[in-house]
């Protein structure tokens, strides 16, 4: 359930362990603006929200690590000073008393190239590719996927993945503006060019990480700037193939939440196969003087999310199903 803030509440026992998130903080130096939907920006205050997001887990004291949802800084960040805007946001994240874990957006990817972003953003990964996984305590994996492997966005224009995405778009969205959704029906107006697929490659990855998490018996959570389930998010910022990730999803039996970032109101939904997935509100949309983040406290059964401000709580309660295959 979603509620009110305050209205939902851990129980007596511990957990196993809590993280911050926070998602979509889009910061740039320009003065406020409004989303094509017409919705208020606020672009030099969305640092201040993460300010405050990292001074209140640090002063909780037992937040283990941090979750940084992407879309690090806005689109319309003059490109001169980009790379300046990136590492202003990654100076905030730093002066957090642990880790935080960072994927790619949209937004980053019309600044910077991606080979660029995955070392400013010390993603833990062997090469330039930007998904990878981690362990924090035995009993849960976080697997963070790059929604942008296959995509419009972040490849050199002449690369085959720019190619092959901007056919894709071409067959399935007729309107010159591959931006927009206008007249494309249902989920399928998520074939938009600010979306993008996971790969081939990372699909199989992704197989084989989920089939060594059920042998290792963990609970995992996936995390993604893309949304996957079309009840948790509008139809327009729907990973395009998120039906194939979710597919290879349910060949196992260890993925209990979904988190992600992108549709800045955020969303909640439980799945046909019981999985939670939760879009995170943007830290972009909070007037002055407010919030949008929150810590996850991580149970045996359970996920609680504590939310500020705009985040609303959410109690995410485990299938008996599903424990029982653990």
């Amino acid at each position: 359930m979603a509620a009110a803030n305050g209205l939902v509440h851990a129980p007596a026992k511990k957990p196993l362990f809590t993280f911050g998130v926070i998602a979509d903080v889009q910061y740039a130096d320009i003065p406020d603006g409004r989303s094509f939907l017409g919705v208020p920006r606020y672009y030099r205050h969305s640092i201040s929200v993460l300010e405050r997001a990292v001074s209140t887990w640090n002063k909780q004291g037992n937040i283990k690590f941090s979750i940084n949802f992407g879309d690090t800084i806005d689109g319309f960040c003059p490109k001169d000073k980009s790379l300046w805007a990136v590492q202003k946001v990654i100076d905030e994240f730093e002066k957090f008393d642990g880790p935080t874990y960072h994927m790619f957006g949209n937004h980053c990817l019309y600044n910077l190239p991606r080979s660029k972003l995955v070392a400013l953003l010390k993603m833990p990964t062997d090469s330039d590719r930007a998904y990878y996984d981690f362990s924090p305590c035995p009993e849960y994996r976080f697997v963070v996927l790059d929604a942008y492997d296959f995509s419009a966005l972040g490849w050199p224009h002449d690369h085959p993945v720019t190619a092959a995405a901007m056919k894709l778009l071409d067959e399935k969205n007729p309107n010159t503006d591959k931006n927009s959704p206008d007249g494309l029906v249902g989920v399928d107006r998520r074939f938009v060019k600010f979306n993008g697929a996971v790969g081939k490659e990372q699909l199989s990855w992704l197989s084989d990480v989920l089939q060594d998490a059920s042998d290792r018996r963990q609970n995992v959570i996936l995390c993604s700037h893309l949304p996957m389930d079309p009840g948790a998010v509008y139809p327009a910022a729907l990973m395009w193939n998120y039906d194939e990730v979710m597919a290879i999803v349910r060949r196992y039996n260890c993925v209990r939440a979904c988190f992600a970032g992108h549709d800045h109101k955020g969303g909640y939904s439980v799945d046909s196969h019981g999985v939670h997935h939760r879009t995170l509100e943007a830290a972009l949309e909070c007037p002055p003087g407010t919030s949008a983040f929150g810590r996850i406290e991580a149970y045996p059964d359970k996920l609680l999310l504590v939310g500020s401000d705009g985040m609303a709580d959410t109690e995410m309660c485990f299938r008996s199903s599903d424990r029982a295959a653990l």
